[in-house]
């Protein structure tokens, strides 16, 4: 930590403090912090087991400020954002939130994200990677404006069962009746809050767009609201947890940007991951489209699955076996689920495997019990994902807590 008077102002060398930090540094117990673009951001504040259990069984808070954020305005504004990504932009219906993906000219991921439709000429892309350049040169020559925002808005994610609820404690009227991946403005605490009913977590949950100037006084708010609501702060750890269960990818762990990679076949197609889905191969041009209707016709040449796992130790970096013998894929995210109870994990498998060939396959596992190294080939089969699936996700109104 950087040697400082003030406590509540430490931060990590190199690393920024964010919008919410004098809070998080005063919560964070542990001082465990991971680099998340730049921002200093918390690993785990107390510890994962009470973090993880709180998102499914009361809510919790997680600053997602460090996302990278971009505002697409101007007549030409749904024509670009149509032109970026795979999905059809035209049906996103006004105040709706949208998850994409974007490909290069090869028919390779670039990245994948939200896309936020406010009006009928002003979008925001929220995602994990920077994209300002690449965004720049899909829209050469259309009459729209693209601008960095990250640091314009501050962000939180409010997730579990009891969110709602305690959004409603806050006197949020109507929040109940807003929709899975709808958009509302609020008023808390006397500052204005753009609210979207999205999250990473597969739970219910809303995640709330603030002005950095308010950003502690709506966290005031909501931590006094949170009080008999067993609101609790959250880190990375656990929420990776959820997001695994939940059956979403993460970039830099279960795939490569096809911009970041150092080998061109390490890159990954919608259809390898799993998300033909989100392609709309129907609509006007896109970036890649040509590429992707080729590839729509050809079996992919390994595939991205979810995977359950014999007995209770997670596969983390394991291999995939055939028959024991021969190596046919890894594995990427792995967990053992307290909530679902079972020992859940994606793999890449190598075609055939996962696509005509889905029996007897196994994962050598390693585990370690007195400083001693043993090694255990576990069986596995493969599942649909999301492993987590629970109606107040999606239930309007979700219940009151």
């Amino acid at each position: 930590m950087a040697a400082t008077a003030n406590p509540v102002a430490q931060v990590h060398l190199g690393l920024e403090p964010g919008p919410f930090h004098e809070r998080l540094v005063a919560h964070n117990r542990q001082q465990s912090w991971v680099n998340w673009m730049g921002y200093a951001s918390p690993s785990v504040l107390d510890t994962v087991e009470f973090e993880y259990f709180a998102i499914r069984n009361q809510s919790t808070l997680f600053d997602i400020s460090p996302m990278c954020k971009y505002a697409i305005t101007g007549p030409d504004a749904e024509r670009v954002v149509n032109r970026l990504v795979t999905r059809d932009i035209r049906k996103l219906g006004l105040g709706r939130v949208a998850y994409c993906i974007w490909c290069d000219e090869d028919g390779q991921v670039v990245d994948d994200g939200t896309v936020f439709r406010y009006s009928e000429t002003e979008f925001r892309l929220c995602c994990q990677e920077p994209q300002l350049s690449w965004l720049e040169d899909i829209a050469w020559g259309f009459d729209v404006q693209i601008r960095d925002v990250t640091r314009e808005v501050a962000g939180l994610a409010l997730q579990g069962p009891t969110s709602c609820a305690l959004l409603k404690d806050l006197g949020l009227t109507g929040i109940e009746t807003l929709k899975p991946f709808g958009i509302a403005e609020f008023i808390i605490a006397g500052a204005t809050v753009s609210i979207s009913r999205t999250g990473f977590t597969g739970d219910l949950g809303y995640e709330l767009w603030i002005k950095p100037a308010d950003a502690l006084t709506v966290w005031d708010a909501l931590m006094a609201a949170g009080k008999l609501r067993g609101l609790r702060i959250i880190g990375y750890e656990a929420l990776e947890m959820a997001r695994i269960e939940a059956g979403f990818l993460l970039p830099k762990v279960d795939f490569l940007s096809a911009q970041t990679v150092l080998r061109t076949d390490r890159a990954s197609t919608p259809y390898e991951l799993g998300l033909d889905w989100l392609v709309a191969l129907d609509k006007p041009h896109f970036n890649g489209r040509r590429a992707l209707l080729d590839l729509s016709k050809k079996t992919p040449r390994r595939k991205l699955v979810a995977i359950e796992i014999e007995r209770d130790k997670p596969a983390h970096n394991a291999l995939v076996y055939h028959k024991k013998t021969r190596q046919v894929g890894m594995v990427t995210s792995a967990l053992w689920s307290p909530t679902c109870k079972r020992n859940i994990a994606y793999a890449w498998l190598d075609a055939p495997y996962g696509q005509s060939v889905t029996g007897d396959l196994w994962v050598e596992i390693y585990l370690q019990k007195e400083i001693r190294w043993q090694r255990r080939m576990a069986r596995c089969q493969l599942v649909d994902k999301p492993f987590f699936v629970h109606p107040r996700r999606t239930a309007t109104p979700p219940g009151d807590y």
